[in-house]
């Protein structure tokens, strides 16, 4: 028999703190939501940083603002942070060697790679889907993450190649796409060694 959750005397209801799901519990059941990946860059003292997420959205039309959240204990939000602007790159189902590159917390994630400086002053990566470039608008602590608001400067669409259109990156229950059980399993966005926001 399962324990009764502890009751708050205010409310009458569990107290949240009593009844939170174990991180290994609530990482596994988030793995049951399908999501796009991007690749977050900017350019810190001429040098670019960036770092593979999930987590990313549209916030407003009126502004254009767009959200992502970024792991505080990771190298490369800092920089991104300081630098002031950035750009959301993301990836289609068939670029899993950048989302590996940038989700590793380890190596030289520009090294041998092809990439050109935008003309919002953000690194740009090759053949994405789509390139959001933005400012820090505003950030919130939440968590061990930071909740990080931007504020749009333009969009860059790529959807097309020779006439077709292109299908996005999926990350779901660990692996890249939805109909794959025998996919690879993908980084692991909270593991301990390569965790995206980490970088």
């Amino acid at each position: 028999m399962s324990a009764e959750p502890a009751l708050t005397a205010a409310t009458g209801l569990p107290d949240p703190d009593a009844v939170a799901p174990e991180p290994a519990e609530f990482r596994k059941a988030m793995a049951e939501f399908a999501t796009g990946v991007t690749v977050v860059t900017a350019l810190d003292g001429g040098e670019p940083v960036g770092f593979a997420c999930q987590s990313f959205t549209s916030v407003s039309l009126e502004p254009p603002l767009i959200l992502f959240c970024a792991d505080k204990r990771g190298r490369s939000w800092p920089r991104i942070r300081a630098a002031g602007r950035f750009c959301v790159n993301v990836l289609g189902e068939e670029q899993r060697e950048l989302c590996e590159r940038f989700g590793s917390s380890r190596g030289a994630k520009f090294e041998g790679l092809e990439w050109e400086v935008s003309q919002w002053g953000t690194p740009a990566l090759p053949d994405v889907l789509l390139g959001v470039h933005a400012v820090v608008h505003d950030v919130h602590e939440a968590g061990d993450h930071e909740i990080v608001i931007g504020r749009v400067l333009a969009v860059e669409r790529h959807v097309v190649r020779d006439g077709e259109w292109r299908h996005p990156m999926v990350f779901f229950r660990s692996r890249f796409g939805i109909n794959e059980p025998d996919a690879p399993m993908a980084p692991d966005p909270w593991g301990l060694g390569d965790r995206w926001g980490w970088g």
